[in-house]
């Protein structure tokens, strides 16, 4: 074993849905508007450009159930719910058709985002990084095995605050495809076992503030669940 001058961090995990296993998480990536709606929304034209990827540390996963602390230096928190793909084998220019191959799992995730930091990032033209890459940006549901569930490509994906819902959307509606997604991400980087991809938010993004209760559900996937504190 190494001799570590400071005790190592935790490895960050997600549990496994029906099982008493964890799934260890290396790398979250984030595909930014891939659904036609949500990219309206936010300014956008929602033509088939190539699409592009943020980045969170693993340490920023919430286990579903768990609280999430409202981050500091925002008066605007937005909730993104996503369909979150779990990697269990590497990848590196893997083709769309083969790229199911390389995924272990999926769960329902959320991407909280501090909106107004993102705004003037984009005005400056500077990274994301302090908008999306908080602590404790990513709260995740279970992460349910292919072998339970397949290879989900349609599918209602909704988002409640307080009961009330916010988002609503279909994982058809993605203009990448988790297949698609996957194999231009490939190129990029290589993609390896524990890697994470968030793959994007229907339309409906709004404000939320200490106190709310957030629930989503993916069907044939998942559910999350968090509450702001």
């Amino acid at each position: 074993m190494p001799d570590y001058v400071i005790d190592p961090p935790a490895q960050p995990v997600v549990p496994i849905a029906g099982a008493a296993g964890f799934f260890p998480v290396r790398r979250i990536f984030c595909v930014g508007r891939n659904y036609a709606e949500h990219a309206r929304e936010m300014g956008h034209d929602p033509d088939r450009e190539l699409p592009f990827f943020f980045t969170k540390p693993a340490d920023a996963l919430v286990i579903s159930g768990a609280d999430t602390h409202y981050p500091p230096a925002t008066a605007d928190l937005h909730h993104e719910i996503e369909l979150v793909v779990a990697i269990g084998r590497e990848a590196t220019g893997v083709s769309a058709t083969a790229a199911l191959d390389h995924v272990w799992g999926y769960a329902a995730g959320i991407d909280l985002t501090r909106r107004d930091l993102q705004a003037v990032a984009k005005k400056l033209g500077r990274p994301w990084d302090m908008a999306k890459a908080f602590d404790q940006s990513a709260p995740i549901g279970d992460l349910a095995p292919v072998s339970g569930i397949g290879y989900p490509t349609a599918g209602r994906i909704t988002l409640t605050v307080n009961s009330e819902l916010r988002q609503q959307g279909d994982l058809a509606d993605m203009i990448w495809s988790v297949p698609e997604a996957i194999a231009y991400l490939s190129t990029l980087v290589t993609l390896m076992p524990g890697d994470l991809i968030f793959t994007g938010t229907p339309a409906g993004v709004a404000a939320v503030i200490r106190g709310d209760r957030l629930e989503g559900s993916i069907e044939g996937v998942g559910t999350i669940g968090t509450t702001l504190v």
